[in-house]
């Protein structure tokens, strides 16, 4: 009972809000924020093939696969059950001790990440690596990585590291015992922050939650696409809170009088009991998202509710101070006293506008002062740099969009629409890496990232790099058939019919 009285409960709290000092002099400044997500987001080495020479890619990420890594990492021995041990503090201590080099606030280790398959040696104890395989997809016929790399070296070993755990101890070791390692794939992501809340979308959503709190809203409007991660996750935080959510959704005109179905991202907001709103990609065309959601705004105060709108992506100034928020946990979780990991580059895709002027602004306010490179996966750069100058001048800024992100094009076919090739390299990238992208968002944005690395190297050499993984893997359900001829590797299990059978040994749980 002591132990629960000490316990600090931070998470759905509405707290004062105090800006980075240097972003104290932007205006207006929020004065509350709620805690939504779970931050920090880690950072770790992301390993792609076919990387320009002396090129290193990093990447921050989200939730999802952030519960199995910390078992992976935590697991306890049989010794800890039967003493009746507390294995968690085992967790705690090792999480301080990773914690500078990981830079994030639990460790995630996956084997060595240089796009290989590994086998784990008991007798060396080591990861031994296998047959490598990772397509080309014409964007450069020679790599600067290594066919295997080995595991880069951290730090000295420390005996004590080997009673938290002496499994995780044995996988980071070398041959070598006068060296610890950890392996060379390490990751930060936003994929990590929340599962139905995941994604970039709930950094913005802390802010603008509030303000709909502060308000005295007891409900919210919002716009999007028919598989919005954005509509996904402010359904989600509104129920949270105990508002009512109502969603007006983009879909094909052949489908606006159709049940919508339960496909990825629906499936959750009708469960949490969003209100669907259906409009057609032509009238949107024509309307425009700020007349739809406000002839829904006037529609419920006529019923006598209390909505707050808002807008698609929650891109707007308020919703801006989620990834300026961002840079500060970046900046934080960068190891101190060494010049040695920084970032020359930051990359992620843009979608509404308001990520990518979070992260420009912040960073180039900050010490971090890492150019931002954005792949557009709808509309087009010339589009989002006058909307992020808008966004940044309702900030008081003082600063030009065109000086401080590089905007290029990556939709490809369109807004949702996924080439072969690009479901074809997403799904290569999950075999090679383990990292799992969307097929909307930051598929579209690493794809790009590689092509453009492939025609202009010289431009990414030697730099450090970091993607931000912004999430929605909901999206991969909606392209299920696509996927289907690209995934395989399954087949009825070959069990000879000499081996004894005796009915009810077999427990199915």
């Amino acid at each position: 009972m002591e132990a629960t009285k000490q316990l600090s409960f931070d998470f759905l709290t509405k707290k004062a809000y105090t800006p980075p000092s240097w972003a104290s002099h932007l205006s207006p400044i929020p004065s509350h924020v709620f805690s939504l997500a779970h931050l920090p987001t880690p950072i770790h080495r992301w390993n792609l093939p076919n990387l320009p020479k002396n090129t290193r890619l990093w990447i921050k990420s989200i939730w999802e696969q952030r519960k199995h890594l910390e078992r992976l990492t935590t697991f306890p021995s049989d010794d800890d059950y039967s003493s009746g041990h507390d294995y968690r503090s085992n967790y705690n201590q090792i999480d301080k001790n990773f914690q500078s080099l990981t830079l994030g606030s639990i460790p995630h280790f996956r084997g060595v990440g240089d796009g290989s398959y590994h086998n784990f040696d008991n007798s060396s104890n080591a990861f031994i690596p296998s047959r490598s395989y990772f397509p080309n997809y014409g964007l450069s016929s020679q790599s600067s990585q290594p066919t295997h790399s080995s595991n880069e070296q951290f730090f000295q070993p420390h005996s004590h590291y080997a009673n938290y755990h002496p499994d995780l101890y044995a996988r980071c070791r070398t041959n070598d015992d006068d060296h610890f390692e950890l392996p060379r794939h390490s990751t930060c992501r936003d994929d990590l922050s929340g599962m139905q809340l995941s994604g970039n979308k709930v950094r913005k959503l802390e802010f603008l939650m509030a303000d709909a709190v502060a308000q005295g809203s007891d409900c919210i409007i919002t716009i999007g696409g028919i598989q919005s991660n954005h509509c996904r996750a402010t359904a989600v935080a509104a129920k949270y809170l105990n508002l009512d959510c109502y969603l007006i959704l983009r879909t094909s005109k052949v489908l606006v009088e159709k049940d919508p179905g339960l496909t990825g991202n629906l499936l959750v907001e009708r469960l949490v009991g969003a209100h669907i709103e259906l409009v057609s990609k032509e009238e949107y065309a024509k309307l425009g998202s700020a007349t739809l959601a406000n002839l829904l705004k006037e529609k419920l105060l006529k019923e006598g509710r209390r909505p707050y709108v808002i807008p698609v992506g929650g891109s707007n100034s308020l919703g801006t101070w989620g990834y300026i928020e961002a840079i500060r946990e970046i900046e934080q979780q960068l190891p101190t006293g060494t010049d040695e990991v920084g970032f020359n580059d930051i990359v992620v895709a843009c979608g509404s506008g308001g990520t990518i002027a979070g992260l420009s602004l912040g960073s180039s306010l900050s010490k971090l002062n890492a150019k931002v490179h954005a792949f557009c996966v709808c509309d087009d750069p010339d589009y989002f740099y006058d909307y992020v100058q808008g966004l940044h001048d309702g900030l008081h800024a003082g600063v030009r969009s065109h000086d401080i992100v590089d905007l290029q094009n990556a939709k490809g076919l369109g807004y949702a629409i996924s080439t072969l090739e690009e479901l074809n390299f997403l799904k290569e990238v999950a075999v090679s890496t383990g990292i799992v992208l969307d097929p909307v968002y930051s598929g579209k944005a690493a794809y790009g990232m590689m092509k453009d690395m492939a025609e202009n190297p010289a431009k990414w050499e030697g730099k450090n790099i970091l993607f931000i993984h912004t999430g929605g893997l909901l999206g991969l359900f909606d392209k299920v058939e696509e996927l289907g001829s690209l995934v395989g590797k399954w087949r009825k299990m070959d069990i000879d019919h000499s081996i004894p059978r005796k009915d009810g040994i077999g427990k199915m749980f």
